[in-house]
Order: structure tokens, then sequence, then C-alpha cells
């Protein structure tokens, strides 16, 4: 039985034209966590989003008040520990997915260290050692995603295509894209869940833009 073999498309092969030298052309951060193929079109976050989760054996019943993440935040799951108990206080520390330190608080007081800022608040019942807040980062502001024409958090716009295959799954990648004054093969686009109409939306932006989906 013959096994078909489905090739992929090559770096830049959606390209028909572009402006002279490196006009078309920008250095921009893939947000950790995707593959996507070459000619993907990418949208830009303008907003974080993370949730805080207290651990079920919790002694304390503080909460986390709004988060606030900026780069350079990674996408994953933090875990903040108590570390050490006090009366209407108490210290806690910080560790990012990839198990590095990003710091140290102070229970009631306002933390914002390596992208992440908040505030833990003390409770009725004050919090024991090793109480634990499980903080999971879904999206970092200034990081391109695959357009979403659907979305409402800035990848509802399409700024730019991707140059070249690229697998950020371990971390935020460093990317070529194109992102103004071109020509590309509409074809040979990628456009995510994005339905008719998110992709005729999505050709307008890059109109804007001065790239022109051709075919």
């Amino acid at each position: 039985m013959a096994t078909t073999l489905n090739e992929p498309i090559h770096s830049w092969e959606f390209e028909l034209s572009r402006a002279n030298r490196t006009r078309s052309i920008e250095n921009v951060t893939l947000m950790q966590g995707q593959k996507l193929a070459a000619g993907t079109v990418l949208g830009l976050l303008s907003s974080g989003a993370a949730t805080a989760t207290a651990a079920g054996g919790n002694t304390g019943d503080g909460t986390m008040g709004a988060i606030t993440v900026t780069s350079p935040a990674q996408v994953g799951d933090y875990t903040l520990t108590i570390t050490a108990a006090a009366t209407n206080a108490g210290t806690f520390s910080v560790t990012a997915p990839d198990g590095t330190t990003v710091g140290t608080g102070t229970v009631a007081v306002a933390f914002s260290e390596g992208g992440l800022a908040f505030t833990l608040a003390d409770g009725a019942t004050d919090f024991a050692v090793n109480d634990s807040f499980t903080i999971s980062v879904t999206k970092v502001p200034g990081h391109h995603v695959t357009y979403d024409n659907g979305a409402s958090d800035g990848s509802q716009t399409a700024v730019a295509i991707l140059g070249a295959y690229t697998d950020s799954t371990e971390g935020h990648a460093a990317v070529a894209v194109m992102a103004r004054d071109a020509e590309v093969i509409a074809s040979l686009l990628g456009w995510g869940s994005n339905d008719s109409t998110g992709i005729t939306a999505g050709k307008a932006d890059l109109a804007a833009k001065g790239i022109l989906v051709r075919g």
C-alpha cells in the first residue's frame, strides 16, 4: 500500500514579494506553549491572564487579589509557599514553572517580581508555614500568538505572519515575522481555528499593514 507524505510549508514559502532590505521583517517574541507552522497568521497579546488557587490543606484563609502579568512572566504554574508565619502577616516565596525562585514577599503587602504583581491578603485565620497557592499564567502581554478573531486580548487583530516553523513549548521564542509591506500567497497561510468571517477580517488587518494576500 502506498504511503502518502505531506510536506510542510517551508520557511518563508508564503512570500511573493517584500520591501527593500529588511523593511518588511521584524523580530518579535512568540509566546510559550505553541507549535506553529511557517505562514501562521499572528496576533499580539495586549493583556495577560493568570488565576490563583489555594491548596486544599491550607491553614490560613487569606485570598489573592487581582494578578497583573507582564513580561518576562512564564506560561505555566507558579507556586507560592508560606515560609514564615506571623500574626496578621507572614512571608512567602514564589517559584516559577521552570523551578527558579522569582522572589520573596510579605502577606498583605504588594508583591511585584518576575512579571507577576499581586497582593496576598491576610484572612481571619493566619497562614501557616507551607500553606501554598498555585498561580497559573496562561497569557503574557507583548507576545505573539495565533490570530483569533473571536478573542478580546489583542490577538483578535492580525498583525504579522510567522516566517518559519517554531516550537515554543518550553519557553518564549524569538522569531522573525512578516510585519509590513509585502505580498503573500493565500493558500500557504495558516489561520488557526478562524472561520471564513475571521479570515476575511484578518486579511483586512494585514492589508492595513501593507501585507496583501494574493490568490
